[in-house]
């Protein structure tokens, strides 16, 4: 059984920075592609960054260009997003999301909040 368990959510003031963690289980994490989404209040889910097998290669929304970095580290099964400089507007649940061998898994997510 897959699952996906975010942490690293909270309370931040503006400017202050946090580290998301998602430990996969139950699945090939090297051969997975990962992403992390988040959802603001009363809005849809927008991707937030994106990695692939090796950690190579990743990708930005502009939002989130220059201030978060996505990571993963294929021993301890677990990726990462690394948010600096957040703002008020960053406040949303963030989800990790896998794609592997053609199946799609989602975390529950975590709740990060930016105060101004």
């Amino acid at each position: 059984q897959v699952q996906l368990v975010e942490s690293g959510g909270g309370w931040v003031q503006s400017g202050g920075s946090l580290r998301l963690s998602c430990a996969a289980s139950g699945l090939s994490f090297s051969e997975a592609v990962m992403s992390w989404y988040r959802q603001a209040p009363g809005q849809e889910r927008e991707m937030v960054a994106h990695i692939g097998f090796t950690g190579d290669a990743t990708s930005y929304e502009p939002f989130a260009q220059g201030r978060f970095t996505i990571s993963r580290d294929n021993i301890k099964n677990t990726f990462y997003l690394r948010m600096t400089d957040l703002k008020p507007e960053d406040t949303a649940v963030y989800f990790c999301r896998v794609l592997a061998l053609g199946s799609n898994y989602w975390g529950k997510g975590t709740l990060v909040a930016v105060s101004s």
